[in-house]
Order: structure tokens, then C-alpha cells, then sequence
């Protein structure tokens, strides 16, 4: 399900608006006199109002915005993180730019951060948990809040690949101290590369604000040549062209998780009683955006049986198994400790039986019928 589906004429004529009536003007601010919008300014403001949240700050990837909510809490050496073994390997990369340790979780047989395993993880040292919504949908966000509130850790929602979904109706990545999203070509919402931290703490917002531009405080009172450092910062500004494709984007978001549930929807219920389909886990009603269905608990001949199926239909897998590497902490010897790797062997063993089916708005509606009959058939 991803966005770029959905990419038109929309989304053309607002990005060609910024050199026909805005100046050219690339920049997220500045150069006042060229211009008559300031896209990245609307569409955090339309980001915001869409999550009911109190701050939306874009920055340039998923990945910058983790690394920029654990800088906001002063993650540094000697501190630990825990996130969870099914996952993306960019997670685990924010914690190490950050110097700090990444400990593995498990998941439990849904494939959502197990609470048992997370209590058994936390350590004096523990500073943050991000919990990673992983291909559509969420799980234990509530009994994973309570344990971070408890113990006085930062809660991070990584809602990288699950922009839209929700639970009992509240939009997840609005649930934790902070939010992160990915706005990557591959997601519901695209800006080609891109993302957003979400939070309703003013500290957290001050500091993602002026570190993701260069340590800025922003002051409207005095010109941006003599703007006071509020620390040592980075770039991580979205640019105009970007905002521009995420305003139009944000607007498609509700019809492309309704197309999408119309095709989850064929094979959910053609195939229910055939095999274990992932479900939600955890206290709350949850009800994802639909955009990966996934099939559990498989031996390695059904999953054989069932890429041919796909294949021969123009269907791939999406990421569980074709990218596994990227997606499972098993494999990441260049970011984890040995404890680590092992700490990822329950998540290993349900990935490998499991599989992933991608849901393609641009398929019609005939194209998961015919798939489901026949993967009904084995």
C-alpha cells in the first residue's frame, strides 16, 4: 500500500506551484521576499492536526527522526535501548549513532514486542524503548506505555511502516512520549525520502526543532544570521519540494487505507480457516492500515508452494522472507553485541515460518480473488 500508488496530478501541480508563484524557493525557511507558502511549516501543521498532536517536526528519514528523539532524552554512551528483533535495521542504527547499547526483545507469536521479554531487558541503564510497528499494523502499545511510565522510560513509537493504523480509534505513533515516521517511497504516505517526529512534550519538541537545523533556536524576533545556537545540531530539514508531495499525499491517505482493506479483506476471509494469519495483540481494539497481509506458522514446503502461487500471479513477498536480513536482528552482526544475535533467535524461528503478502492498490480487485482461491487450494 504504498503512497506512490496514489501519486498524480495533485501532487504535480503543488510541487510546480513553488517555481511558478513561490520563487523557486527550496528552502523550508527564509528568503521571505521570493515566496507566498511555506510547505514544510503547512504540512507539519496539517501532520499535527491529522494526529491531534501538539508538535510535528519533518526531518529527512524514519531514521533521523529516531536518532533525533533519542538525542531529545540525551542518549549517549553506557545508556541501553530496547527494541524488538522483528523490525529495520535503521532502528537499531539511531541507537548506535547515538553510542548507545541496542538490546533485543522478543516478539510474541504475533510478531509484536513481547511485555514479558521487555520487563526481563530493562536495567538500570535502560533509558528508552522503541516499540516498532512492523508491516501495517500495532500491537501492546498500552502494556508496553505502562512498563516505560513505571519505570520512568522514554516510550518511542516507531510507526515507520504503519502510518494510519490505529488503536481503539486513537492513531498509532501518537501514543508514545514520541512518534517517528517514515515518509520513504515505500511508504503510505510518501515524500520520496523524508519523515516526522510526533510529540506532545514542549522540551522534546524545543530540542528536535533546533537540532534537526543546526542547533537553531528559531527566534521570530531577530533575523536567522544572528540566531542564537541552542547546542551543536545537524541538518535534518525537509525541503519544499518534499512538503509539497506530502500535502497532497496526507490528503489520499484515508481512500488508499479504504482501497486497501477492500483487498485485505479478500484474503482475510477466503483464507482465515485455512492458515494462521497474523492478528493484533495486547489490550485495545486495533485495526491496522492494511498494507501487508501475513501468514504464520508455515513449514518451509507451504511457504515454496506459496511464492510459486505468488509469482505466477505477479505478486512478490514483502520483506518476510525476500528481505529477511534487513528485517530480522539476527543478521545484524555489524550493529549488535553476541548477546544480542541470540537474544533474536525466537524472532528468527517465526519469521522463517511466516510470510508476507504485499497489498498493491494499483492490483485490482480480481487479482487477490483469483490469489486467494488458489492459495486456498494447497
Amino acid at each position: 500500500m504504498p503512497g506512490y500508488e496514489l501519486i498524480g496530478e495533485e501532487e504535480r501541480d503543488l510541487v510546480s506551484s513553488i517555481f511558478e508563484t513561490n520563487g523557486g524557493v527550496l528552502f523550508g525557511h527564509g528568503f521571505d521576499a521570493l515566496r507566498k507558502r511555506y510547505l514544510v511549516k503547512e504540512f507539519e501543521n496539517n501532520l499535527a492536526q491529522f494526529f491531534s498532536s501538539k508538535s510535528a517536526i519533518t526531518t529527512t528519514s524514519g531514521t533521523a527522526s529516531i536518532f533525533c528523539a533519542l538525542k531529545s532524552n540525551n542518549i549517549s554512551y553506557g545508556d541501553e535501548v530496547i527494541t524488538q528483533g522483528f523490525n529495520f535495521a535503521a532502528t537499531a542504527e539511531a541507537i548506535y549513532a547515538c553510542n548507545a547499547k541496542v538490546v533485543i526483545a522478543d516478539v510474541d507469536k504475533n510478531l509484536f514486542m513481547s511485555p514479558e521479554s521487555l520487563k526481563d531487558k530493562i536495567t538500570s541503564r535502560t533509558k528508552a524503548v522503541i516499540l516498532v510497528h512492523m508491516l501495517g499494523q500495532g500491537g501492546n502499545v498500552y502494556e508496553i506505555k505502562e512498563i516505560c511510565k513505571q519505570k520512568k522510560i522514554l516510550f518511542i513509537e516507531d510507526n515507520c511502516e504503519s502510518f494510519g493504523a490505529k488503536v481503539n480509534n486513537i492513531l498509532l505513533g501518537s501514543l508514545g512520549d514520541v512518534g517517528a515516521f517514515s515518509f520513504d517511497h515505500g511508504k503510505t504516505l510518501t515524500t520520496g525520502e523524508g519523515g516526522v517526529v510526533l510529540t506532545n512534550n514542549d522540551k522534546i519538541s524545543d530540542f528536535v526543532k533546533a537540532f534537526r537545523d543546526h542547533g537553531h533556536e528559531n527566534n521570530p524576533l531577530i533575523s536567522r544570521g544572528i540566531d542564537n545556537a541552542l547546542m551543536p545540531g545537524f541538518n535534518y530539514r525537509m525541503t519544499e519540494m518534499q512538503a509539497a508531495v506530502g500535502i497532497e499525499q496526507l490528503k489520499k491517505v484515508e481512500k488508499l487505507i479504504n482501497l486497501s482493506f477492500e483487498r485485505f479483506s479478500i484474503l482475510e476471509n477466503a483464507l482465515k480457516g485455512k492458515f494462521t494469519l497474523r492478528e493484533s495483540s495486547g489490550i485495545g481494539k486495533y485495526q491496522g492500515n492494511y498494507d501487508t497481509f501475513m501468514i504464520l506458522n508455515l513449514n518451509q514446503k507451504e511457504i515454496d508452494k506459496i511464492i510459486g502461487i505468488l509469482i505466477r500471479n505477479n505478486f512478490s513477498t514483502k520483506n518476510i522472507p525476500d528481505a529477511m536480513k534487513w528485517h530480522c536482528s539476527f543478521y545484524w552482526e555489524h550493529l549488535l553485541e553476541d548477546e544480542q544475535i541470540n537474544n533474536s533467535l525466537c524472532t528468527l524461528n517465526l519469521l522463517q515460518k511466516s510470510i508476507a503478502i504485499p497489498i498493491l492498490v494499483s492490483k485490482p480487485l480480481e487479482s487477490y480473488s483469483k490469489l486467494a482461491d488458489e492459495l486456498f487450494s494447497l
